[in-house]
């Protein structure tokens, strides 16, 4: 139920030929504040609800709890949330003992990709591969639930 996850900008798409999987997902929020989110999932053809709280002072650990909707309750619950709902594909690469789930997100965020990781520990090392960039944990703007209200196209020259 404590997630441990470090995010990362993304600095080519080589790692499409090395992705294993490749997901579109569609997701919203029901609640987007800052000390709680209640999230809305729709992955392929599963749906998601997850509840994330506040994260740590890093930004690395923060309680999260998930149940899986079929896709026939999911999809009026999405058309419920607010504005901005967030469309991107996934792609996950495994990089030695680890799995990276990279975003690549379309719309009003489009140009955006988002490596992340789950760790066991906070500390625990894993390879960097070349495309890793900027470690951006903790920069709140690049959470989905703040891309939803402030896309990347409104705010990207400014990064």
């Amino acid at each position: 139920m404590i997630e441990i996850e470090r995010k990362f900008l993304v600095v080519s798409e080589d790692f499409k030929e090395q992705a294993f999987a490749k997901n579109h997902i569609a997701q919203g929020y029901l609640n987007s504040h800052p000390e709680r989110t209640v999230r809305i999932r729709i992955k392929g053809e599963i749906g998601f609800l997850t509840i994330k709280g506040k994260g740590n002072e890093s930004g690395t650990t923060r309680l999260e709890w998930e149940t899986e909707l079929s896709l026939m309750d999911a999809k009026p619950l999405l058309a419920l949330c607010e504005k901005g709902v967030i469309d991107k594909t996934r792609y996950e690469v495994k990089v030695g003992r680890h799995v990276f789930e990279i975003d690549e997100f379309h719309g009003d965020n489009e140009g955006l990709l988002i490596a992340e990781i789950e760790l066991r520990d906070e500390n625990e090392s894993f390879q960097h591969p070349a495309w890793l960039g900027k470690e951006v944990t903790g920069e709140a703007k690049y959470y989905n639930a703040y891309l939803s209200k402030n896309p990347f196209s409104e705010w990207k020259d400014k990064h």
